[in-house]
């Protein structure tokens, strides 16, 4: 058992019997009365996510998660497929579960998978990923003395918005924390 004080974003644990991964936390401390701890988690199983709020003191079971090393294979559809780098095993996670992540998932990247009692949970993906710009629109000439930005569609089927001299066929390093355009490579 933890202390609800001590989530943090990316921290997994069990409540109402459902496996829960810390997305966004925020500590509020009212003028009276106990602190209120504001999170939001997603359900591990169904990919559902949800707002909870926490009174300070209160408790829930951490778990203790596995992580292995993945190459990212290929879709079918609703579900996608990963390959384990050491045993060669395959595991498939539904859209519902990858939810955003799917948006910058190319074949053969090397991922972390996260497991609980051998049931595949969650991917974490790199900081950053390089992907190829497929279209964009065109730069005005003039507009380049100020920082404006331009819509790009990536090979992924992500929008980014780019600066104006990225054009298309340009390969592009994206945040994938924040979804935003991080360098042209």
């Amino acid at each position: 058992m933890i202390g609800v004080n001590e989530l943090r974003r990316g921290v997994t644990f069990t409540m109402d019997g459902e496996l829960y991964k810390v997305l966004e936390y925020q500590h509020h401390k009212p003028g009276r009365g106990k602190a209120v701890i504001r999170t939001t988690l997603r359900n591990l199983r169904s990919g559902a996510t949800i707002q909870h709020n926490f009174i300070s003191g209160d408790r829930v079971e951490d778990i203790r998660v596995d992580r292995r090393g993945v190459q990212y294979l290929y879709t079918d559809g609703d579900l996608y497929h990963f390959m384990d780098t050491e045993t060669y095993e395959q595991t498939a996670l539904s859209a519902a579960v990858l939810d955003e992540q799917v948006r910058y998932l190319k074949e053969g990247m090397e991922l972390v998978l996260s497991t609980y009692e051998n049931e595949a949970l969650d991917v974490e993906l790199p900081t950053t990923v390089d992907l190829q710009v497929v279209e964009a629109e065109m730069a005005i000439a003039g507009d380049t003395a100020t920082g404006t930005l331009k819509k790009a569609t990536l090979e992924t089927g992500l929008e980014v918005q780019v600066p104006l001299f990225v054009e298309q066929g340009d390969v592009i390093s994206v945040d994938t924390r924040t979804g935003e355009y991080v360098t042209r490579v």
